[in-house]
C-alpha cells in the first residue's frame, strides 16, 4: 500500500539549524565574508553550485574525522523535526533526505541528533567523501558531477519515485495512486528541487524564496519544521484536496 505522503527534505539549515558545510567554512576555512560572495555569486548564476561548494570544502584545512567532531559540538536539531519525525513514522510516511551535502557528516549528525533508529528509517540520498589515507587529505565526490548542482536533486527525487514505481509526474495531483509529494529546503542547494514535489516548503528569510520569487514558483513558508509538521498535516487529511491554499505567492 502506498503512502499517504512522501517527505523530500533538505538537512543542512533545514533538518538542523546551522548549514554545516558553511559552519565548517567560517570558522574553520576561509570565513563567512568570502562564502557570502560565493553563495551571492550562485544565486545570481556567476558560478555554478558545484564549483562555489568545492571552492567552500577546499578552503577548510582540518581533517574530515575533525570536521565531524567539531560539527557534533556545534549543529543543532530544528526543534520542531524529532515530533514531526514521530508523526510521520506513526503514519507510515517516509522522509528522504536530499542534501547536497556529504552523506558520512550527515550520518553521524543524524545519529546524534535524532537517534539510531532514525538511521534505519531515513534515507538519506547525497553526495560521498574520498580520503587519502596516506596524507589524510580529503574532497567532495559528487552524486552528479556534470551537473551545475554537483547533486541534481530534481533527479534524485524522480529516481526516488521511478524505484519505488510511483509516478514522476510529480507536479499533478490527478494521480490517486501518488502519495502526495512535499520538498523542505531553504538555499542555493534546493533550486533543483524546487518543481518537483507538489507543494515546497521554503524557509523564511533564506534564499530558495528569492529565487521562488524570481522564477514564480509557488511555495509556503515556514520557520521550523513546527510549522511544516501543522500544514502536512492538515494536507494529508484532506487527501491533498486543500494543497493550494497553502500556496503563498498565487
Amino acid at each position: 500500500m502506498s503512502p499517504k505522503a512522501i517527505v523530500f527534505t533538505d538537512w543542512d539549515g533545514t533538518v538542523t539549524l546551522q548549514d554545516s558545510n558553511d559552519y565548517l567554512t567560517e570558522n574553520l576555512g576561509f570565513g563567512k565574508p568570502r562564502r557570502l560572495e560565493i553563495n551571492d555569486d550562485i544565486l545570481n548564476e556567476k558560478i555554478s553550485f558545484r564549483d562555489g561548494f568545492r571552492e567552500m570544502l577546499e578552503s577548510i584545512p582540518v581533517s574530515f574525522p575533525e570536521c565531524i567532531e567539531y560539527l557534533l559540538k556545534h549543529i543543532q536539531l530544528d526543534p520542531g523535526f524529532l515530533t514531526f519525525y514521530k508523526w510521520c513514522e506513526s503514519q507510515g510516511i517516509p522522509i528522504i533526505v536530499v542534501s547536497s551535502g556529504m552523506k558520512p557528516i550527515i550520518y553521524e549528525l543524524l545519529k546524534n541528533l535524532v537517534g539510531d533508529e532514525a538511521i534505519k528509517n531515513i534515507e538519506i540520498i547525497s553526495n560521498e567523501v574520498k580520503i587519502d589515507p596516506e596524507t589524510q587529505k580529503w574532497e567532495i565526490v559528487y552524486k552528479d558531477p556534470e551537473s551545475s548542482f554537483g547533486h541534481d536533486k530534481s533527479n534524485s527525487i524522480k529516481e526516488y519515485l521511478a524505484k519505488h514505481n510511483y509516478s514522476t509526474n510529480t507536479t499533478s495531483l490527478e494521480d490517486k495512486g501518488n502519495p502526495i509529494l512535499f520538498y523542505c529546503g531553504d538555499g542555493v542547494s534546493d533550486l533543483s528541487a524546487a518543481k518537483e514535489t507538489n507543494l515546497l516548503f521554503a524557509k523564511h528569510g533564506k534564499d530558495l524564496i528569492k529565487y521562488c520569487i524570481r522564477e514564480n514558483i509557488p511555495y509556503t513558508e515556514f520557520d521550523s519544521f513546527k510549522d511544516i509538521s501543522e500544514k502536512v498535516i492538515k494536507i494529508v487529511e484532506a487527501d491533498g484536496e486543500n494543497i493550494n491554499e497553502f500556496i503563498e505567492n498565487k
